[in-house]
């Protein structure tokens, strides 16, 4: 097993204003705080951009999660609110010259059909071994690595080498699901006892392989020349996150009732299919390859 000590965890929710589910598992959080204490580490909760969750609004000027790369941190001209709460956030979760947070748990929605989902910040073996350990405890729940793991992402999870954002879905942005709400709980307090026992010497026993889904790219919509939709996906493509698109599959229906094809030279598993935040994107879906790691050991 890997050594690795953990001395503050921060949980944050509310990156997304109008994913609900993040945003009262802080309020609830901050209510009782004793739900989250654990012997060998202190926890702390943020709800990350409170003006967007006052508004029930995804974001004021910027997507917050996009606000985390080292340019724009440092950069002083870029002083919307999100990229103002973005240097605030960092400040507080990785203050100079003073201990930060070793793990970083965000809490996220989705309106795609993602199940349980955790992508993690990097591919650490420290947090492969996390994630399947998760696996083995929640054989529903899938790891979703993204194009930059590891690099300087902009996502807040990016803060730490040790982080992950827990993506659950389907649900509608402003909309919060009992069912899903208790799901990502229980991913909370799962991490945070894993990672007591790692400090406390006693770890918690690991698969020594791990199911991954590597995202390799993503697809827009067809669209015209000014930009507007010319095609939705295709409904035998709808809510199949996870589910093998094979070339020459249909991906998307145009509007005058055309298929089109997906045209790549490979089967893929695509995610975040018709993610409502992502149509401002242009991000139809992620695609992913779906691997084996075999994992560290000590």
């Amino acid at each position: 097993m890997i050594s690795q000590v953990i001395r503050r965890v921060a949980v944050v929710g509310g990156t997304h204003g109008n994913e609900l589910t993040g945003v009262y598992l802080i309020k609830k959080f901050q209510q009782f705080p004793d739900l989250l204490k654990r012997s060998s580490f202190e926890v702390v909760t943020l709800l990350a951009n409170p003006q967007a969750v006052k508004s029930n609004r995804r974001y004021v000027d910027r997507d917050l999660n996009r606000c985390f790369a080292e340019e724009d941190l440092s950069n002083p001209d870029l002083m919307g609110y999100e990229n103002r709460r973005a240097k605030e956030i960092s400040a507080q979760l990785c203050p100079k010259d003073e201990h930060g947070a070793d793990a970083i748990v965000d809490l996220h929605s989705t309106t795609a059909n993602m199940g349980l989902t955790i992508l993690p910040s990097s591919k650490h073996p420290f947090n492969l071994q996390l994630l399947a350990y998760l696996s083995e405890i929640e054989p529903s729940l899938r790891v979703c690595l993204g194009e930059h793991s590891g690099q300087d992402a902009p996502m807040l999870r990016s803060l730490s080498a040790f982080g992950c954002t827990i993506e659950v879905g389907p649900i509608a942005q402003g909309v919060i699901n009992a069912r899903q709400l208790q799901q990502t709980e229980m991913l909370v307090h799962a991490i945070l006892d894993y990672l007591d026992a790692q400090n406390r010497g006693k770890p918690l026993p690991t698969p020594s392989h791990l199911t991954v889904y590597q995202a390799i790219g993503s697809v827009d919509y067809p669209r015209n020349s000014v930009g507007e939709l010319q095609a939705a996906i295709h409904p035998q493509l709808q809510f199949k996150d996870y589910e093998p698109l094979h070339p020459g599959e249909p991906m998307f229906l145009t509007f005058t009732g055309e298929s089109l094809p997906y045209q790549g030279e490979s089967t893929v598993f695509p995610v975040f299919i018709n993610e409502a935040a992502y149509y401002e994107k242009h991000i139809a879906m992620v695609l992913t390859q779906k691997q084996q790691l075999q994992l560290e050991t000590a």
